[in-house]
């Protein structure tokens, strides 16, 4: 089960340089139910998820490369890339800070998983969060991989 919550920031908190990263490139392979298949540094994930929008099912499957390149020859959609900055949040939780690129250029928003639906409903964002936007469906991926640029 994925609990998560997706928020806009107001600003960046400190420099990113500061935090660890992870280059992420994913392609969607189908938007309805979302499969996805994602390359994260030198590792390869295939994601089906289910329905909703603060909580869904998810499992994720390892892959290979060769795997992962196939299904990228047959995305719905285009790649979406991106660079996720992993920032220690209050209460032990991560947020996980994406800065898009290519035709998402200009796109950065905040993920930060919970371990239950009251935890996730509970939680006050720091200063610098502007809007929850957990339930806004043009912030998910699988709907990004869709449009052609972010405005």
């Amino acid at each position: 089960m994925e609990i998560e919550r997706k928020f806009l920031l107001k600003e960046i908190p400190g420099s990113l340089s500061d935090y660890q990263k992870k280059e992420i490139e994913q392609v969607y392979v189908c938007t309805s139910p979302v499969i996805r298949a994602r390359k994260t540094d030198d590792h390869y994930t295939l994601t089906v998820k289910g329905s909703g929008m603060l909580a869904r099912e998810e499992l994720n499957l390892p892959m290979s490369a060769e795997a992962y390149e196939h299904l990228k020859a047959k995305a719905d959609g285009h790649p979406i890339t991106k660079t996720r900055y992993l920032i220690p949040l209050e209460g032990g939780l991560t947020g996980e800070l994406d800065v898009f690129h290519g035709l998402l250029t200009g796109l950065i928003f905040m993920e930060i998983e919970f371990s239950s639906v009251e935890e996730a409903l509970a939680y006050v964002p720091p200063a610098w969060v502007s809007e929850d936007v957990t339930e806004n469906p043009k912030y998910h991926n699988s709907y990004l991989s869709q449009i052609e640029k972010w405005v």
